[in-house]
């Protein structure tokens, strides 16, 4: 599922489960994780009810750079994002901003482009250790 630069993949996991493995492979890619927020922890420190969800910001600081040196407000979408959730049904989900519409957003052209798809390959490998569709 795609929407506005979004991509969401159904997960065989459970939500903490998904961002564990998420983060783990994140790691192993040699990215840094800056942090994991718990959301829904988040809601009950004030009262109120919240499906499972979790939120790692992560990144590589060298692709990063490559990319603000270009186009300088792609900074406002890095580190890059990634959700695991869980809807009203209880189906796991794995959401991540989609490095190409990033890329179509701020306007980077050129030699970036190898960054960017770089970064949108080892995205769609990394979800798919997580969630276990590939």
């Amino acid at each position: 599922m795609t929407a506005n630069g979004l991509i969401t993949i159904e997960s065989r996991y459970g939500p903490e489960e998904t961002m564990n493995r998420f983060e783990a492979e994140v790691r192993a890619s040699g990215m840094t994780v800056f942090a994991h927020i718990d959301h829904a922890a988040g809601a009950t420190t004030v009262g109120l009810p919240l499906r499972p969800t979790e939120l790692l910001v992560f990144g590589n600081a060298e692709a990063g750079t490559l990319l603000m040196q270009s186009v300088q407000t792609v900074g406002i979408d890095l580190p890059l994002k990634a959700l695991a959730w869980q809807d009203a049904a209880g189906t796991a989900w794995l959401s991540y901003n989609d490095p190409v519409f990033l890329a179509r957003r701020h306007g980077v052209e050129g030699a970036e482009n190898t960054t960017i798809n770089a970064m949108a390959a080892a995205l769609k490998a990394i979800a798919g250790k997580a969630t276990a569709t590939s």
